[in-house]
């Protein structure tokens, strides 16, 4: 994911007259271990006139999390994170401290591992009321990325490995935060993946399946095993007292019922607790396959639609302003008054909520939100 991030930086450093060897030997010396992983937290406070009283969002994640955007230096400050810190303000009429601890192009091993159990610290802190994470996109992406460079027999061992190890360390994540939040906390909440490239994964591999003798349609692929991680995720928040934010049915469904069954189709796409994992992924790659669309192009009514997807075909849009985190990756800090006033908030929707991918997340979050901090 942060490769494009980094050729850009050379880019721009050629351009400014560094010297591509200087360029990269800062890059080395910064990030010598895991060149294809960045640091890019932020702390942001959701600063309301009229209270001082303060409590804490702490969003554990990759790139999603993080707000990033092609910048290895800067983040979209209203990330999912930061946009449900904007809705607890107005719920609770306070003072919203959104700590994001992210490695943007990170694996979910990663982020367990090097974020929510090394970094627990931020979430024991009184003032925690929400503690969120997301992880799996990266080990999603490279197994997609390996699949499709493939040729001869079809190998789906590396997509095998990422399905196991999303699951070893989603559930691995959640007992952690059981064990290390503060007692304050009120919410946990894990946001599911969307599928990034959905359109441009209809096509055949360049791999012969050995069972059929055939290429294999890699949407076709791709799709059930992006579905168990998601039922999984879901399932584990049952289990682990966690709310789950169903970013693919938010992204991939449409906001009114296309194919007349009587359900809205992102309703109808939701994970449905009760419900197994093999029947869930049926219902999805197959009953409902036609009800789901490129997120590229998000259908709010049959003539309207909004983009959820950057230009990168990776990264959820986002509405407003950067902040610097570090040249090359790092840590940064702000605050700001909330972007829309409590008028503007109505039925817990700001005016953009399904206009741009990182709203609509923020929202998904925000339904989980506690009445009182």
């Amino acid at each position: 994911m942060v490769r494009s991030g980094l050729v850009g930086f050379l880019g721009r450093a050629a351009r400014a007259g560094v010297g591509l060897a200087s360029a990269t030997a800062m890059l080395a010396s910064v990030a010598p271990v895991h060149a294809s992983t960045l640091t890019q937290n932020l702390t942001w406070t959701v600063d309301r006139s009229g209270t001082s009283t303060k409590y804490r969002v702490v969003a554990y994640g990759d790139s999603i999390y993080a707000g990033y955007y092609g910048s290895i230096s800067r983040v979209a400050i209203r990330a999912a994170p930061t946009v449900d810190g904007e809705y607890l303000s107005t719920l609770w009429n306070a003072d919203i401290e959104v700590v994001r601890r992210t490695k943007s192009g990170a694996l979910a091993g990663d982020i367990y591992n090097n974020k929510i159990v090394a970094e627990r610290s931020y979430m024991q802190h009184s003032s925690t009321r929400i503690v969120t994470f997301e992880m799996c996109g990266n080990d999603g992406l490279q197994a997609r990325s390996n699949f499709a460079g493939q040729s001869g027999t079809c190998n789906y061992g590396p997509l095998n490995t990422a399905l196991n190890n999303c699951t070893t360390y989603t559930q691995q994540a959640m007992q952690a935060i059981n064990t290390y939040a503060h007692a304050n906390t009120k919410r946990k909440i894990v946001a599911t993946l969307y599928y990034p490239g959905y359109d441009a994964d209809n096509g055949l591999a360049n791999c012969t399946d050995s069972s059929t003798g055939q290429r294999p349609n890699k949407q076709e692929v791709f799709l059930p095993y992006l579905a168990r991680m998601n039922w999984r995720a879901c399932n584990f928040a049952n289990t682990h007292g966690f709310a789950c934010a169903d970013n693919f049915a938010q992204y991939m469904g449409a906001e009114y019922d296309s194919n007349g069954d009587g359900q809205v189709d992102s309703a109808a796409l939701a994970y449905v607790q009760g419900e197994s994992e093999n029947a869930y992924v049926q219902r999805l790659t197959t009953t409902l396959r036609s009800t789901i669309r490129d997120a590229n192009v998000h259908l709010v009514s049959a003539g309207t639609s909004y983009d959820y997807i950057q230009s990168d075909n990776t990264h959820p849009t986002y509405s407003g302003g950067t902040q610097y985190v570090g040249l090359i990756g790092g840590s940064g800090s702000g605050s700001g008054a909330p972007t829309y006033s409590n008028s503007q908030i109505v039925g817990g929707k700001n005016p953009i909520w399904n206009r741009n991918g990182h709203d609509r997340m923020g929202w998904a979050i925000s339904v989980f939100n506690p009445a009182t901090p």
